[in-house]
């Protein structure tokens, strides 16, 4: 399962932080961090979940008021939102 965060989306609500401790606040830039991730391309970051965090994973895509998180399975599906 992947994670992938798009910074420019982000608002800073850090619901996401409460939810799933691999995000960080930035409080200089006002938005989330996700840690250990890679940038993919410009503001879009993206990493595996490690096993057991599936869940918390989950929860912080969904609790993103602008769906600024998004989950993929080992197929690449997407799975939230």
């Amino acid at each position: 399962m992947k994670i992938e965060f798009d910074e420019d989306v982000c608002i800073g609500m850090y619901q996401c932080v409460a939810e799933w401790s691999e995000f960080e606040k930035d409080t200089s830039k006002g938005k989330a961090v996700l840690n250990d991730s890679e940038e993919v391309e410009d503001g879009v970051f993206v990493r595996e979940v490690p096993d057991g965090s599936e869940l918390d994973a989950k929860f912080a895509a969904r609790t993103c008021p602008v769906d600024a998180i998004k989950i993929y399975d080992d197929d690449g599906e997407q799975l939230i939102p």
